[in-house]
């Protein structure tokens, strides 16, 4: 059931939603089924009604139906100016035939307000959920969890190993997985987190072995070392270096890996070529599923790292 109530842009090119979009019956099925379909919004006209591309046929979201404000805030139009090029969903209410074909007459509105009633206002903290980054923030990223419906996901919950700007991680339009962090339901509003997923230390100290060199990425310059991020959830400290900088890339040398201090000592052998070219996409340990209890931290390091999502 809660497959249906996707980021916006997660069913646009399915077949199920191209056969029900793309004819006047498809249209007319979806009106009678009540089901939730997508397109994608060629115009914002001067009333702020959206333009949605529906084949032979012209579909319009009037502006009273283009969000649902689940605090009852009104919609700012620059929340529709923006969806203009970019997927929306919608549920059709009604079909007006013309001698010129048909007008489709769309509610972004009901489609979100059911998505919320069904899924968004039941997830618990610790669900793990595709989610969509829509915009971002030096905070944080602004994330489509469902039907267009937003949370924020902040900067400190990104990842282990620390980070300037969350640009550093992620790009606008990216799809990701979360869990939930916390699910307010007198306000509606989600918190995410996405850390818990990238896995534990032990699990990303597994990569990597004592006498290699690796590549990463400087993340901060200390009096008493360099750290440098190995994986999105692991980081060492190396040696101070001269020339060294802050989102630059380095090639490391690995000295130990000591799981009872939680600590890895590195060199930095070259420090002089752009972090894009080891950036690389999330490596999801947990995709799927419910958390109730996550730790970081290795069994025998006195340091105890946890996050705990029953408390939260």
């Amino acid at each position: 059931m809660t497959d249906i109530y996707k980021p916006e842009g997660f069913i646009i090119d399915t077949p199920e939603n191209r056969e029900h979009t793309s004819t006047l019956s498809g249209l007319e099925y979806a009106l009678s089924a009540g089901l939730i379909l997508e397109g994608r919004v060629t115009l914002c006209d001067g009333e702020h009604n959206l333009i949605v591309d529906m084949g032979s046929c012209r579909g319009i979201i009037p502006r009273s139906e283009a969000a649902y404000s689940i605090d009852g805030s009104e919609v700012r139009d620059i929340a529709l100016i923006t969806r203009v090029g970019k997927p929306v969903c919608f549920k059709v209410t009604h079909i007006e035939h013309t001698d010129g074909g048909a007008k489709i007459i769309l509610s972004r509105r009901l489609a979100q307000m059911e998505c919320f009633e069904n899924y968004v206002s039941n997830l618990a903290s610790g669900d793990v959920i595709d989610a969509k980054i829509t915009h971002i923030e030096p905070f944080g990223c602004f994330c489509d969890i469902g039907c267009g419906i937003i949370s924020l996901l902040p900067v400190d919950c990104i990842s282990v190993s620390r980070i300037t700007h969350p640009k550093d991680r992620f790009s606008s339009g990216e799809r990701i997985k979360c869990a939930v962090k916390q699910n307010d339901t007198v306000t509606g509003r989600i918190s995410l987190t996405h850390k818990e997923l990238l896995g534990t230390w032990e699990e990303n100290a597994a990569l990597f072995c004592a006498g290699e060199t690796a590549a990463g990425i400087i993340r901060s310059i200390e009096p008493y070392g360099i750290f440098v991020e190995l994986t999105p959830n692991l980081a060492g400290l190396a040696e101070w270096c001269e020339g060294a900088e802050v989102g630059r890339g380095a090639a490391v040398y690995i000295k130990s890996i000591i799981p009872e201090k939680m600590k890895i000592k590195l060199v930095i052998v070259d420090s002089n070529f752009p972090s894009a070219s080891i950036a690389k996409k999330p490596s999801y340990y947990i995709s799927e599923g419910r958390i109730d209890i996550w730790r970081y931290s290795p069994e025998l390091c006195e340091k105890t790292v946890i996050t705990d999502f029953t408390e939260l």
